[in-house]
């Protein structure tokens, strides 16, 4: 029993703080009241020995205070609460509040004496009650992570409630983690199994399937380095296991996932690792770790690489912006570039159920819209390592258009006119998601290569590779909008680097298709041609584009906004939400990626000529990257044709999807063509947000490019320099 004043005090202290666990108001209370007495978070930290950050969290919601801080929080509150009312408090409703209501009178709340059916599971059964729910420190967090998804409160799948993956942090010996819309849930695992097992039965993480054939998407946890020290794991990996990609085997964690009866993908503990259980019947229980520490988000693609965000950005910030990526995108898979591409099957399964009518089972059948099963390849198409052509070449023999499918993006620069001098500025625009855009409404073949020999009449409506001579095609001579151009000032649209063709080349369907429409004839030599043909990549780009365009929205730059308004927002983007400007830069860099990867080159992972792993993909598919590639430059030189003729203005050099035109003024806007009434000028480059739209990428005074030029031997592009900040805007 205390005696003195000190332990009276002291055990009333502690009933304060043992009930003070659900009395604090609100988050936005707490910062009105705060506000409403003159007080800054820095002096409330400097009260309760706390850091101001976490001051600010507590007033965010973000994160709860815990004891014994608590209870000095909610006593501070409680004092302050009584000296600043609420002015809402005992006021009666206004007659324009009672107006303001026109729905249905709301749902009283179930009592204790008749509780809420439990909701049915995935099966269709009562869920059991008995099981209790992860603990959450800020009340009413669950509801308000709904309110944050786009999708209503009865769309949400009860598996996955909160969100496809969380951020697992900790602090104070307390592991957190913390999901999308602001939920923080305590995690009482203290090893990595027992954190696996809590993310399979507890945590309900993940995300519904995207397509009615596939398959839903594994739960992620990010762990930061706290969790890391916490869970036993290196902050770093030594040079031998980044050689490797993965902690060694004799690590105490990969022993302890072994007993545990938990399993590793070949790839083993690496940045990206994969620990799962045997599956139950159809249901996989796998956990994928995104081990923040070991660079698993490389700055080159998920962050910025000038000045990096990612490892100093708060949890709750980090599940901000993988939660909506994933919500927009798709759960992450690894790189941005992996990512892409397994988008593309995650739109596309290759597989469904289909019922058996002689037995009734279902079994597997594949998707005739689908990439389903490997093929064999075309010499031609593949990479210089690739084991087809083992013994056919030399070690380093540089294969010519006549043996290789040479279909990549422009890299192309030329010297400025005596009259293009003239002109003071150099200024560049880029092409909005340029790879995606060419992606859309794009044919491509589904199935294996048909060799077609003995001079084949070209078919445009076969994608495929074709051997054809097009040194005959004269830009000069094509008239464009009865008007025709100055073909010198322009790159020859069959060639990356602009020269105009020498002879016999293999070029995709695309390329040819184009020669074909500016009005000249075309003899194929040879041509492997697919058969069964779809416009695969369809739903992928929709997908990204509407993920671009509503990131792009949130950082004020929408599609309604033309000329100088567009150009204000854009150079306002960058520093209006910093998560959402890497949100952007990852959006882009998936759509990239993701035709990359369809040609994925060996990393030298095996010698020359020996198989590597990204073979072994059905959606390895090279020819179906040059058809996007060659899409992309033919769009492109397409735009720039019709800007000449309607202009006379010519661009001075491309790089991938940035343009460069000599101009008399600083502005996009006194570049880009229009028509007398002030509409962009039609198939021309315009302003705007939408993939394949330009913005403004930056401005360089001929000047300076005279002395680039003089500096480094003529031998540069342009288009790669010219690019500011401050013209840029987010999403680069």
């Amino acid at each position: 029993m205390p005696t003195d004043e000190n332990e009276l005090f002291g055990a009333v202290d502690a009933l304060l703080e043992q009930v003070a666990q659900d009395d604090l108001p609100v988050p936005a209370e707490r910062k009105r009241l705060r506000e409403a007495a003159g007080l800054s978070q820095a002096q409330i930290a400097t009260a309760l020995d706390a850091r101001r950050e976490a001051v600010g969290n507590w007033e965010s919601g973000r994160t709860e205070p815990r004891p014994p801080k608590r209870a000095a929080y909610a006593r501070l509150l409680e004092g302050l609460a009584a000296r600043f009312p609420s002015p809402a408090v005992d006021a009666p409703p206004t007659p324009e509040a009672a107006e303001v209501f026109t729905g249905p009178a709301p749902v009283p709340a179930p009592t204790a004496e008749a509780p809420a059916a439990p909701a049915p599971t995935a099966a269709g059964r009562p869920a059991p009650a008995a099981k209790p729910a992860p603990s959450s420190r800020r009340p009413g967090a669950k509801k308000a992570a709904a309110k944050t998804t786009t999708a209503s409160a009865a769309a949400v799948d009860p598996r996955f409630e909160h969100g496809p993956l969380a951020v697992i942090d900790c602090e104070d010996g307390q592991v957190s983690a913390y999901c999308v819309g602001g939920l923080v849930l305590d995690v009482p695992a203290k090893s990595i199994p027992a954190l696996v097992d809590w993310t399979l039965t507890e945590a309900r993480l993940g995300q519904a399937r995207l397509h009615r054939n596939g398959r839903d998407a594994d739960p992620i946890l990010v762990l930061t380095a706290s969790a890391l020290e916490r869970y036993g794991l290196p902050a770093a990996l030594s040079d031998q296991e980044q050689r490797h990609g993965r902690l060694a085997d004799s690590h105490k964690v990969v022993k302890q996932i072994g007993k545990a009866g938990l399993q590793l993908t070949q790839r083993g503990f690496g940045p990206w690792a994969r620990v799962y259980r045997e599956p139950e019947g159809s249901r996989r229980r796998c956990v994928q770790l995104c081990i923040l520490p070991w660079n698993a988000l490389d700055a080159r693609e998920w962050d910025r690489r000038d000045a990096p965000q990612l490892p100093t950005m708060h949890p709750a910030d980090l599940a901000r912006y993988l939660g909506l990526y994933a919500e927009r995108v798709m759960t992450p898979r690894g790189t941005t570039a992996t990512t892409g591409l397994e988008l593309m099957t995650a739109l596309r399964p290759p597989t469904r159920a289909e019922k058996d009518e002689a037995t009734g089972e279902f079994k597997r059948a594949f998707n005739a819209d689908a990439l389903t099963r490997l093929y064999p390849v075309v010499e031609c198409e593949v990479p210089d390592e690739h084991p087809v052509l083992k013994g056919k070449f030399a070690r380093h023999h540089l294969r010519t258009p006549a043996e290789m499918l040479m279909e990549e993006p422009y890299d192309w620069c030329r010297p400025l006119t005596d009259e293009e001098c003239m002109n003071p500025y150099l200024v560049a625009v880029d092409i909005n998601m340029s790879f995606a855009a060419a992606a859309n409404g794009l044919t491509v073949g589904l199935n294996g290569p048909t060799r077609l020999t003995g001079d084949p009449k070209f078919d445009a409506s076969l994608p495929g590779s074709w051997l054809v001579d097009l040194s005959h095609v004269d830009l000069s001579s094509v008239p464009v909008n009865g008007r025709t151009v100055d073909g010198d000032r322009l790159p020859s649209p069959f060639t990356p680097k602009g020269e105009h063709p020498e002879g016999p080349a293999w070029y995709a369907t695309p390329t040819v298709a184009y020669a074909v429409e500016l009005g000249f004839d075309v003899a194929p030599i040879e041509a492997y041609v697919r058969t069964q043909s779809g416009r695969y990549l369809d739903g992928w780009y929709k997908r990204l584009r509407d993920a671009y365009v509503a990131t792009m929205a949130d950082l004020g730059v929408t599609t309604d906004l033309g000329g100088s308004e567009f150009l204000e927002a854009m150079a306002r983007s960058r520093s209006v939400d910093p998560t959402m400007s890497l949100l952007a830069t990852a959006i882009k860099a998936t759509a990239k990626g993701g035709i990359g990867k369809l040609r994925q080159r060996s990393r030298g992972q095996v010698p020359y000529y020996e198989p590597y792993p990204a073979l072994n993909r059905e959606t390895w598919r090279p020819d179906i990257r040059a058809a996007v590639l060659a899409n992309q430059r033919i769009g492109l030189h397409r735009k720039l044709m019709k800007t000449a003729a309607a202009t006379d203005l010519y661009p001075v050099a491309i790089g991938t999807d940035a343009i460069v035109y000599p101009s008399p003024c600083p502005s996009p806007l006194d570049v880009l063509p229009h028509t007398p009434e002030g509409k962009p000028a039609p198939g021309t480059f315009r302003l705007g947000i939408s993939p394949g739209m330009v913005k403004h990428q930056g401005t360089r005074t001929v000047l300076w490019a005279e002395e680039q030029f003089e500096e480094r031997g003529g031998v540069f592009n342009t288009a790669n320099l010219i690019k500011t900040d401050q013209n840029a805007g987010a999403g680069e």
